[in-house]
This record gives C-alpha cells, structure tokens and sequence, in this order.
C-alpha cells in the first residue's frame, strides 16, 4: 500500500513539473513522441474535429481556436514582405481545404514538407470562401496569445 501511495505522489509531482513554467521547451520544437506533446494535442480542450470545422467554416465564422489534421496537397510561395509565413494547403477528411500560414520569423520553417505529407495543426482559424486559414501555428512570445502549433515528420513547431 505504502508503495503504491509513493508512485501515486511521484506521478503527481511529475505531472505538476511538467505543468510549471520551469518545464516550458528551449527549442522551438520538440519530439511529437514525447509527452508534452501528446498532452497539447489530446488535452486542448478547445481542439476540433473535421465535423466542427466544417461547422465554422458553413457558419463563417473565425477567431476560434482549432485543432485536426490533414494532408498537404499544395505548397505555396511563403510571404516575403513583413512577418515570413511558409504557407501551404492541407484537405481534411471531410473534403474540406485549410490553408496552413505558419509564422518562420518565429517558429523554425518546416523544410522537409511535401505534396502527400500528413501533418496535425492546432491555431486560430479565419473564416475564408476556399475553405478558411489557420495561422497562430507558433507560440506567442508576449505571451497575450493562445499557444498554436504543428507537427510533422516526428517534430513540433512552435
């Protein structure tokens, strides 16, 4: 019993360090296997399936923190004038087009993506008539902004 109440309380100390601001990542991204991760993707309360997705796209809404996946099937010319954005357009399962901007002048760019790839997203989505943007893919420096992100090939960007 006593060792049972020890791995019960060490779980839980683990649990609050990872939880602390003393446990945040230095590198911009960090291995998809790792639990940090696993806990952003699965425990974002606010984090969508296709079915909602397709929701907020059919009502036009936007600002709505969302989350899912999806395969590339286009890479676009990045923006070069103000903020850097490697962009490109994933297809739901439902059917459904995203385009993905993601902030390089604050998250490292994604090199190895290409036509075909799968990738999962969490950020904030703007409504648009093709389907909508998602950007906020990155972690917000100020700090005033939901933390977005995006995973591929085994890696985090954020």
């Amino acid at each position: 019993m006593k060792k049972l109440f020890l791995l019960i309380l060490f779980c839980f100390a683990v649990y609050g360090f990872i939880n602390s601001p003393f446990f945040s990542p230095i590198k911009s991204y960090i291995p998809v296997n790792s639990f940090q991760s696993i806990k952003l993707f699965f425990t974002t309360a606010d984090s969508s399936s296709d079915q909602a997705l397709e929701k907020i796209f059919q009502n036009k809404q936007s600002d709505i923190q969302v989350g899912g996946s999806g395969k590339v099937v286009k890479l676009l010319p990045g923006d070069t004038q103000g903020s850097q954005h490697q962009k490109f357009i994933i297809k739901l399962k439902s059917g459904q087009t995203l385009l993905i901007a993601h902030n390089i002048d604050i998250a490292p760019r994604i090199d190895s993506i290409k036509v075909g790839d799968h990738i999962n997203f969490y950020g904030e989505y703007k409504w648009n008539s093709k389907g909508g943007v998602v950007h906020w893919t990155h972690h917000d420096p100020k700090g005033r902004h939901k933390d977005g992100w995006l995973s591929h090939g085994g890696k985090m960007y954020k």
